[in-house]
């Protein structure tokens, strides 16, 4: 019945949501977020509207335990304003972020784009946050509630600082919402801040990924882009299980613009930027194979890019997918698709005679 009403009605809604300005509309959708995670009335509806509570779909992953194994990827909870709200949703496990150490206005605007003939986003925000000590405080707050899920802190690099200061910069933001958080992520993937990409190569990642692990006692974990060659992703797999990392989050989003519907002058004019959704997709999903050949059972993978249907969940699962992130497909399917697709892996779990999603984990690469 709820997935009949979605199908009818979210469409509509997503067509009225889209009159507005990208960015204006997700601050006001972040904002009812927000206020409902707070709400002991609408959290309770919430939960009992979109939450999954499946046994077969909890999964221990870097020793945190995820009642569900998709979760909302970094870059829509900026502020970690609503962390009380998103295991209501349904999401297994969020991330906040991308939050810097020092506050920053981001990119200045128009800087977030849609492209719905590819169910696609195009942004170039720029890491737009309060900084680490303001969001700290958010995440310090209490999260009360029937569902409460593993919460990610996601930290970059402020675009001011100087590349050969990153470190430092790194360090303040995980010796600041580590303690406070159930694992740290480190972007060094975001197309948006200039050079922050460089830091993907391993002479440069190794000193930040040592320095955030030795002030934080949390699983870390390095989120990776879609476009670094093959030979660059093993050398990141390799520096991950050298020097101990929990995990690799993949991917980011790509600064491609091959095989998309929407008109090549519709594109241009969108400028540069992070492109998200289904363009992504095939290439996340090479990574996450490649990855899981290389480290698989060694470091937790978490795939992200493109992830709209339960096929699509599946495969990623059986490729050696951890965890999964969604973002995008969140936006143009809303949180019933969420249900939707969490109800579809347990189905796909008991089809297959697996007890636990721990065992599919992988298990097209065995």
């Amino acid at each position: 019945m709820l997935s009949t009403l979605n199908r009818i009605l979210y469409p509509l809604v997503l067509k009225v949501m889209f009159l507005l300005d990208p960015e204006r509309i997700h601050a006001i959708t972040a904002q009812v977020i927000r206020r409902c995670g707070y709400a002991p009335g609408v959290r309770s509806l919430m939960a009992k509207l979109f939450a999954t509570d499946d046994p077969i779909l909890r999964n221990e992953v870097f020793g945190v335990s995820f009642p569900a194994p998709i979760g909302l990827a970094a870059g829509f909870d900026k502020n970690a304003s609503s962390v009380n709200a998103w295991g209501q949703m349904g999401f297994g496990f969020a991330e906040i972020g991308t939050i810097t150490g020092q506050a920053q206005p981001g990119n200045p605007a128009p800087r977030l784009f849609r492209l719905p003939a590819d169910r696609a986003l195009i942004n170039r925000m720029g890491f737009n946050n309060p900084g680490a000590d303001t969001a700290a405080r958010a995440l310090a707050q209490p999260r009360p509630g029937p569902v409460r899920v593993p919460i990610g802190a996601n930290i970059g690099k402020t675009k001011v600082v100087p590349v050969e200061d990153a470190v430092d910069d790194y360090r303040h933001s995980a010796r600041t919402l580590g303690p406070l958080a159930d694992f740290v992520v480190v972007n060094v993937s975001s197309p948006n801040t200039p050079g922050l990409r460089d830091l993907q190569a391993v002479d440069s990642l190794r000193p930040i990924l040592a320095t955030v692990l030795d002030v934080v006692d949390k699983p870390v974990l390095v989120k990776i882009a879609p476009d670094l060659s093959d030979e660059d992703v093993d050398a990141v797999a390799d520096l991950a299980v050298e020097l101990g990392v929990a995990g690799i989050v993949a991917t980011n989003t790509t600064i491609r613009r091959d095989s998309l519907v929407t008109p090549q002058a519709e594109v241009e004019a969108c400028g540069a930027g992070g492109l998200s959704g289904p363009p992504v997709a095939d290439r996340s999903l090479e990574v996450l194979r490649r990855l899981y050949r290389r480290v698989g059972g060694r470091v937790a993978l978490v795939s992200v890019g493109g992830i709209e249907t339960v096929d699509q969940a599946w495969e990623r699962i059986c490729a050696g997918a951890d965890l999964l992130q969604m973002y995008t497909g969140f936006i143009y399917g809303g949180p019933v698709r969420l249900r939707e697709l969490h109800e579809g892996i347990a189905a796909r779990l008991r089809a297959g005679g697996y007890s636990s999603i721990r065992e599919a984990v992988g298990s097209a690469a065995r």
